[in-house]
């Protein structure tokens, strides 16, 4: 059985699509900036978005969108402390941080955060020195030029087991729209399999993203939800395990129908291969 290790929680693969919320706990984020910058509000929504159906919770408070700029690891964990206080302990599914400082992590780690979610790739190894301390999940982003997708996450896993990490903490990230362009993120939507570590966790985050925005002619980003929902669905059906999403309640009901679907599918395939293998070997024992 295929899992996907974080912290005390293991989400077996191939089982459904898991939905990863976001939260944005930033004044900058591209779609929802300043939404959820106080403390009470983020908490509010955290339990909103469990509430709402995902199987993970994503805090993120830095935003990376195009032009970004860096704060200070301080900056992040003053805008993350309170919002972590609030629910540790409280939240039944698996909180995910999205940093790309060593000393973010280890401290969102002590206050109780289930996942690692850097969109840097782990290049700061810093990060896998603070992580194997610990059980909580790896997820790690391609966003790179000049090393093809799949090899930069072999090694990666080549890294991650020199460090004494449990390969089955790994989850991958195509990094949609991190040093792409346009058809770059096309392929990978349509092309999930040929990118995919088989073995391990792999995550899409296309939520209100460009490429969602290119191709319906450029509407604001909070107007981008069903080319969110439609995105999501295909890279579901493509493989993804994860979809990283903004509208949780929308993608939930989009996922229990294209899931149903595709297991029905699955059984109607199996059982056509069992009659076929039936009906072969009944006319060989009976030419």
């Amino acid at each position: 059985m295929k899992i996907f290790k974080c912290g005390k929680y293991s989400l077996e693969l191939g089982k459904k699509t898991y939905i990863m919320g976001i939260l944005n706990v930033t004044p900058d984020s591209f779609s929802d900036g300043g939404k959820w910058l106080n403390a009470q509000k983020a908490i509010k929504r955290a339990f909103e978005i469990e509430k709402e159906g995902a199987n993970i919770l994503d805090i993120g408070a830095q935003s990376t969108r195009p032009g970004y700029t860096k704060i200070s690891p301080d900056e992040e964990l003053d805008r993350l402390f309170p919002v972590l206080e609030g629910i540790k302990r409280k939240l039944n599914i698996p909180i995910s941080i999205d940093t790309f400082y060593p000393k973010t992590a280890s401290e969102a780690l002590l206050m109780g955060a289930d996942i690692i979610n850097d969109v840097y790739g782990f290049e700061n190894e810093g990060m896998f020195e603070v992580c194997k301390g610990s059980d909580c999940g790896i997820i790690i982003t391609y966003g790179f030029e000049g090393i093809e997708m799949k090899n930069f996450f072999e090694n990666k896993l080549k890294k991650a087991a020199n460090f004494g990490i449990d390969l089955q903490r790994m989850c991958f990230d195509p990094g949609i729209g991190f040093s792409k362009n346009y058809q770059d993120d096309l392929d990978i939507i349509k092309n999930i399999k040929k990118y995919k570590i088989p073995q391990n966790a792999f995550l899409v985050g296309v939520s209100r993203k460009r490429v969602i925005g290119y191709t319906c002619g450029n509407p604001p980003a909070q107007d981008r939800v069903a080319g969110s929902l439609s995105a999501g669905v295909i890279a579901s059906i493509n493989g993804a395990d994860i979809l990283r999403v903004h509208d949780v309640k929308e993608t939930v009901q989009a996922l229990k129908i294209s899931d149903k679907i595709c297991k029905e599918r699955e059984k109607d395939i199996g059982q056509d291969s069992y009659q076929r293998a039936e009906c072969f070997s009944k006319t060989r024992s009976n030419p």
